[in-house]
């Protein structure tokens, strides 16, 4: 009976821990909200939860085509692989570290904020 509980336990732990492994905390996971989805991918997304110094936002920004100010706000690097979310959707998303990409997009241009980010969208909520 003890040569059976110990790797039962044991593979309790393993399940239980990559269970909880694939859900992003919210150190790495972010919840946005789409702002503005301009001509040729020139979109702006709201930073509603998480925080990471390595997550570029700008606290203010000013949208020159609208007059409208927003916050917290950054423009999407990442344009090949962004889903096809309406303005106002919400959604959450994690950093990717590289803004390369081989996919065409027109070089129209739209106002944007500065500070870039390139991200994936996750279907998980962040867990905290």
């Amino acid at each position: 009976m003890k040569k059976l509980f110990t790797p039962l336990v044991i593979l309790a732990a393993f399940i239980l821990s990559s269970a909880t492994c694939h859900k992003k905390t919210t150190d790495t996971c972010f919840k946005g909200r789409l702002e503005i989805k301009g001509l040729c991918m020139n979109y702006v997304i709201k930073v509603i939860e998480g925080k990471n110094p390595a997550l570029e936002v700008e606290k203010s920004w000013k949208d020159d085509a609208s007059g409208k100010t927003y916050e917290n706000v950054f423009a999407l690097a990442s344009k090949c692989n962004f889903p096809d979310l309406k303005e106002g959707e919400e959604f959450y998303f994690t950093l990717t570290g590289t803004d390369v990409q081989n996919c065409a997009v027109c070089q129209a241009f739209r106002p944007v904020p500065t500070a870039k980010n390139a991200i994936k969208v996750i279907t998980e909520p962040c867990r905290k």
